[in-house]
């Protein structure tokens, strides 16, 4: 079984779940809608045909640190260097820098099906636009024409250094230093650890963008800048010139994505440059974090979708147990069990994907609008980022262990692809900031944000959602719409509680913000789902019957729940804090 794109859902999302037209304009005139089916379609071809035969051998043999540097695995290199070729590393890139100018939300849809496909390959590309965006955003002109056409032609690779032995979430600690060389350079030397794809032979130069303090930098978070530091140093015309004094000690070994390199660097005395301003460089780091946390979530969905895809072929293939009107054994696709289970798994994937994409179109409206228009869409971007990678993500290893166990005995066996997909997916809740700080900034920063404007504009939609899903007068979709305005109440209500909390007791907040982020990804996915069921009316065809299954199942599980789970919310947190100060003597 290889990985397909699941082109018709991903299209029916980006156009009827998330309103992918709403950016068409100034913002992106290289874009029309008739490009967003052809790009899937090839990208899927690309992944099933050259990403998906690469993904378990490439687990199998891992990456290998050599005294020449990191080797990937067998093929990497030549499917990196067709990934290149193809253009797909500039597709949301600006014209001027080689790129197509495209919406940032169609080429997450691209990585959604590299990640689906082979999700350690992904990560190669993912930190590079990262890298890009930073360059883009916070770089010197200098710096930009050295750096961003190669980078945007997929040439050369980017990473992104902040964890050190000693600081992890807390940046504030890092250690590395940079002095001043008095030309305008710097030396920069430290440890950098859990370096995605720190170190390979897929391309000729790494970009790394590293943390870095300076001399005379004041102590925490306040003192840190960021650095542009090429694992070979570029002459004034553009040839590669010296290798810099940067270099891969050792590859960690991980649960998953054996074949993505995370590699311990070593910076001793290496050449950088100062990008962006100094002591600043936090704020420049946030530009990739932010990126990068959006596009792990759709990373989540990727990997959902081959899972799914996994265990709906292993259940048409796999026969067990009798089942009235066949005949022998039968396929276990037959139980309703596995049914149910395989069910949840789509839903949930489709959601996500959903949230996903909603929160790519905003960030392309902030990018490109000015006004009420680039605010609103601004203050959407903030609140679903958190959401769209922790959700997802959290939703991606849940889905993968469902494909496990509907693979029974074989799936816990390390040969089979959702043995694989399992371990591969349980990086995503942890790194690009844990799912515990995800919950922490949307309770802590993003309700507050304009008065919670932004939560309320969300809740307004979630409701205009269901009052569409009842006027179509359908029986089964004003069920759904009853399920959604309960499950939005729920939400409005436990969003009140946390607003007021974290003013007073920010512990007792903290406390349930993992369970309220839980809330919001269900009540806004549920809202996505039925916004697709009404719309796939006027659509028939196998979409109708799809998004209103998927919804109507999502209503019946997931937002049925909602109102139930308030009060474990609103006043988990308080017991919570007693009970687990004793259990932990802490009191």
């Amino acid at each position: 079984m290889t990985y397909r794109a699941p082109v018709e859902d991903m299209d029916f999302a980006l156009r009827e779940l998330a309103s992918l037209e709403r950016v068409l304009g100034e913002g992106f005139p290289a874009f029309d809608m008739d490009l967003v089916q052809p790009i899937l379609e090839e990208a899927g071809k690309f992944a099933a045909d050259v990403l998906a035969p690469l993904n378990q051998p490439g687990d199998e043999q891992g990456a290998q640190l050599t005294g020449n540097g990191v080797i990937a695995p067998v093929g990497f290199a030549d499917a990196y260097k067709v990934f290149a070729e193809g253009g797909w590393m500039g597709l949301a890139a600006p014209e001027k820098w080689g790129g197509q100018g495209l919406p940032k939300t169609l080429a997450n849809a691209v990585l959604e099906i590299i990640h689906g496909a082979n999700m350690s390959f992904g990560l190669c590309p993912l930190l590079s636009l990262g890298a890009i965006e930073a360059l883009v955003e916070h770089g010197h002109p200098a710096e930009q024409e050295k750096y961003l056409p190669k980078l945007v032609s997929g040439e050369w690779t980017g990473t992104m250094n902040l964890t050190e032995p000693q600081a992890g979430s807390d940046v504030g600690a890092l250690k590395t230093k940079a002095v001043p060389n008095g030309d305008g350079s710097y030396a920069i030397s430290g440890q950098k650890i859990y370096i995605t794809w720190g170190d390979h032979d897929m391309a000729e130069n790494i970009i790394h963008l590293v943390l870095a303090r300076l001399p005379d930098a004041p102590a925490g978070s306040k003192g840190i800048s960021l650095f542009v530091v090429p694992k070979v140093l570029v002459n004034e015309d553009g040839s590669l010139g010296e290798r810099n004094n940067v270099q891969c000690i050792g590859l960690e070994k991980k649960i998953g994505i054996h074949a993505s390199p995370t590699c311990v660097m070593e910076y001793d005395g290496a050449t950088g440059w100062l990008v962006g301003e100094e002591n600043r460089g936090l704020a420049c780091m946030f530009t990739m974090m932010n990126s990068a946390r959006l596009n792990v979530g759709q990373e989540g969905v990727g990997v959902g979708e081959a899972a799914y895809q996994a265990a709906y072929a292993y259940a048409q293939e796999r026969k067990q147990g009798q089942v009235k009107g066949v005949d022998g054994p039968a396929p276990i696709l037959h139980h309703a069990d596995v049914r149910r289970t395989l069910t949840t798994m789509r839903a949930n994937v489709m959601a996500a994907r959903a949230i996903c994409y909603a929160c790519g179109v905003a960030a392309d409206i902030a990018k490109t609008s000015d006004g009420d228009a680039g605010e609103a869409a601004k203050l959407r971007e903030d609140l679903l980022t958190p959401i769209a990678k922790a959700w997802s993500t959290d939703m991606g290893v849940e889905v993968a262990s469902m494909g496990v166990q509907i693979h029974g005995g074989m799936g816990f066996m390390n040969e089979t692809l959702a043995a694989q997909l399992y371990r591969d997916a349980r990086i995503a809740p942890i790194y690009e900031g844990t799912n515990g700080i995800q919950a922490i900034d949307l309770v802590g920063r993003k309700l507050g944000m304009a008065n919670g404007k932004a939560m309320a504009d969300m809740l307004g939609d979630v409701r205009a959602t269901a009052q569409a899903a009842r006027e179509t007068n359908d029986p089964q979709l004003v069920q759904i719409a009853d399920r959604l305005v309960a499950a939005a109440d729920a939400l409005e209500e436990a969003t009140g509680w946390m607003v007021e909390t974290m003013k007073t007791d920010r512990d007792k907040g903290l406390a349930s913000a993992t369970a309220y982020l839980k809330l919001a990804g269900d009540v806004i996915g549920g809202h996505f789902l039925t916004r697709g069921a009404v719309a796939a009316r006027t659509e028939g065809g196998t979409m109708r019957g799809r998004m209103t299954a998927l919804a109507g199942f999502f209503a019946e599980t997931a937002l049925a729940e909602a109102p139930g789970r308030v009060s474990g919310i609103t006043r988990g947190g308080d017991s919570f804090l007693s009970e687990s100060e004793a259990l932990f003597g802490l009191a």
